[in-house]
């Protein structure tokens, strides 16, 4: 059963959430304040839920901050009232995999939940390994490796590589992979691609990933 850690103050909204996660089969662990669910980092976590204003000194940035500082490939929704570019960039750099704007129906939450958790942990018991370079790639438990040394991607990244990876030598537009990465339901800025791509370069410099200017990305 996988575990959602939910970070929400409104503790009607919270409960609703909570009785459509456990609907879907999902175990659901309920934090009110941002101080709670730090404490719990570290703990069983398939998915964080995190809501960026709290009623607390903490902010669901700050959150994010500390679940990376320990688990770099658990995923992270974030939601929030501020329905502004800027709150989404700056959520994808510190490394969530989506954003939802308040107020949303909660069935389009549970969409997005159910979507991230089977892309990350359908075919766990497959093992496949993908070779590019000196990168070893394990599409079983999402890692890759350069010798002995291990790579840390966020989610996101990881399925940019991937799709690169699958499509070489095939030129991706900058809405093409925020489609595949990101999904339809996305209406930020396509500047969260340029985001993406600069963080997958800074950590496999060794991928002959080219810039299309004017149009997108191309991994030969």
């Amino acid at each position: 059963m996988y575990t959602i850690c939910l970070v929400e103050d409104e503790e009607s909204l919270s409960n609703l959430i909570k009785t459509y996660l456990e609907k879907e089969g999902y175990n659901v662990i309920q934090f009110f304040k941002g101080q709670d669910a730090i404490d719990y980092i570290g703990n069983n976590a398939s998915l964080w839920i995190l809501d960026i204003m709290l009623k607390d000194d903490i902010t669901g940035y700050d959150i994010i901050k500390a679940i990376r500082e320990k688990d770099e490939v658990v995923p992270v929704i974030f939601t929030s009232a501020r329905d502004k570019d800027i709150d989404k960039i700056i959520g994808l750099e510190m490394g969530s995999d989506d954003y939802i704007a308040k107020p949303y129906s909660t069935k389009e939450l549970i969409l997005r939940t159910n979507k991230l958790i089977n892309r990350i942990y359908k075919d766990k018991d497959s093992v496949k390994e993908i070779l590019y370079d000196a990168y070893k790639i394990d599409l079983n438990k999402r890692l890759v490796k350069e010798d002995l040394n291990e790579i840390k991607l966020t989610t996101l990244e990881f399925d940019l590589l991937l799709l690169l990876i699958n499509n070489k030598n095939k030129t991706f537009s900058r809405d093409e992979i925020l489609k595949n990465i990101w999904g339809d339901d996305y209406f930020g800025s396509d500047r969260a691609v340029d985001d993406l791509v600069r963080r997958l370069r800074k950590k496999m410099p060794k991928l002959n990933l080219s810039t299309v200017y004017g149009y997108g990305y191309r991994l030969s």
